[in-house]
């Protein structure tokens, strides 16, 4: 980064490299949509040339980044709720496990039964992330999506690093909770 703000353009190339399949899937996990995920990604290192100037070396680069990407998410979450308009991936009608409008339009032919169940692990692991407290999804997200280091995600949050691993041994304690259904099924294919 200190590169590309004495002028260097090829420095921001090898930012990008480094950074883009981490944010984008930073982006992915937290908006749960592969459109608004490339979109608000490409914000990120939009803003990050816009704003390279303002980019002090007490930080890390990465934290830096994240805090961008996490504010562009909740922006973007924000903007969605005043939207309000039905996404194709929630249940319809009010029964939380009804089928969305994607899986009742979906090709319904059977599959193999080891698909169908990696499909549903995969499932059933995002509604156990989407059930997690907002600050609870937020610090989860940052140490197991974008590889955070506790300290960085205290900053960025601007908790206290305590805080922090508390938040995530909650989350994991939840996801280990929602998801025992299926050590069962993984000794079986062992």
């Amino acid at each position: 980064m200190l590169r590309y703000q004495r002028g260097d353009k090829d420095a921001f190339a090898v930012l990008v490299r480094r950074y883009q399949v981490r944010v984008y899937n930073f982006v992915l996990r937290h908006l749960r949509s592969e459109a608004s995920a490339e979109e608000i990604a490409q914000e990120v290192f939009l803003r990050i040339v816009q704003r390279a100037s303002a980019f002090k070396h007490e930080a890390r680069f990465s934290t830096w980044l994240y805090t961008i990407a996490r504010n562009l998410c909740v922006d973007h979450l924000r903007k969605a709720n005043l939207r309000r308009h039905p996404s194709l991936d929630q249940p319809v009608g009010s029964d939380a496990d009804a089928p969305s409008l994607g899986e009742q339009v979906a090709d319904p032919a059977p599959t193999v039964e080891r698909r169908a169940a990696s499909s549903q692990v995969a499932f059933s692991i995002l509604q156990a992330v989407d059930e997690l407290s907002e600050d609870q999804r937020e610090v989860f997200l940052l140490r197991e999506i974008a590889h955070l280091p506790f300290k960085e995600i205290a900053e960025l949050t601007n908790t206290s690093e305590n805080t922090v691993k508390s938040r995530m041994r909650y989350a994991l304690e939840h996801l280990q909770l929602k998801l025992s259904e299926f050590e069962e099924y993984a000794r079986a294919l062992r």
